[in-house]
């Protein structure tokens, strides 16, 4: 257990702050205020794109950025309207050739990707594949999807599961094409280098705190980079085996708060 307040404190969202049914508790919500009202910067880090920010600032509360789309895009919103401050975009062309690699090993994949930064705008899927989520989708030839610069894409397979099929897109894309990571039962395909760790990191240098100042928690995969970056790193009970090797310690489940618990006993 952390002895002193950091200076910068991320956390991911779905998995991790967010419970199983989709809410944050406001217990969480007022010790994220608690920790600001101490001076500490609190960002939110997340797989989630720019459709979902107005969803990510309700669940969070008041923060002072978000790190989205693993890092492709990072928003200051200490003030009612969020303002972009970072933004990378994946070529469709690269994503195109990730896609080819990785049905050349693995079989036919089903794609969907992020292109838009509205909130609420749709994702782009192949047609006639379900997505398995509530959100807005338009289905597009992947020809026409593929055309001009994403946010990201994510793949996923019917007939492997997801830990598989990431497997299988470690071993087959290169890192100067992409960046496969995971948050949950889909592969994410970001720019290359483009992760929460960066994002974090663009964060914490345009204040001038050190990573050693920092404290960050997560749940999957795609929280490894930015569990190696932090000077220290919690992970929720159940998390992935990638992120418990890594994690300095373990809080409770986030369907018991257990950000919040941490943080609680550290402000006290």
């Amino acid at each position: 257990m952390r002895s002193s307040l950091p200076k910068l404190v991320a956390t991911d969202m779905d998995g991790t702050l967010v419970r199983s049914d989709g809410t944050v508790s406001e217990r969480s919500r007022e010790v994220l205020s608690r920790l600001r009202a101490n001076g500490v910067v609190v960002v939110g880090a997340t797989g989630r794109g720019p459709r979902l920010i107005e969803l990510t600032r309700r669940d969070l509360g008041p923060a002072d950025f978000l790190v989205m789309a693993q890092g492709a895009r990072i928003y200051g919103v200490a003030q009612p309207v969020a303002e972009l401050l970072h933004q990378v975009t994946l070529p469709g062309a690269a994503l195109a050739r990730v896609v080819r690699l990785v049905e050349a090993e693995a079989g036919p994949v089903h794609l969907a990707v992020e292109a838009l930064d509205a909130p609420w705008a749709p994702l782009w899927r192949d047609e006639d594949v379900a997505w398995p989520y509530p959100e807005v989708t338009e289905a597009r030839p992947r020809s026409e999807a593929l055309r001009g610069p994403l946010i990201k894409g994510m793949l996923w397979s019917t007939s492997m599961d997801m830990p598989e099929l990431l497997a299988v897109c470690r071993r087959v894309i290169p890192a100067w094409l992409c960046e496969a990571s995971s948050s949950g039962e889909m592969v994410e395909l970001a720019a290359p280098g483009c992760t929460k760790a960066t994002g974090c990191a663009f964060v914490a240098e345009a204040l001038g705190v050190d990573p050693g100042d920092t404290l960050v928690f997560g749940d999957m995969p795609n929280d490894v980079p930015m569990f190696r970056w932090a000077g220290h790193a919690v992970a929720v009970a159940g998390a992935h085996p990638e992120v418990l090797a890594v994690a300095d310690e373990v809080t409770g489940r986030n369907d018991d708060d257990g950000v919040a618990d941490y943080l609680e006993r550290l402000l006290s």
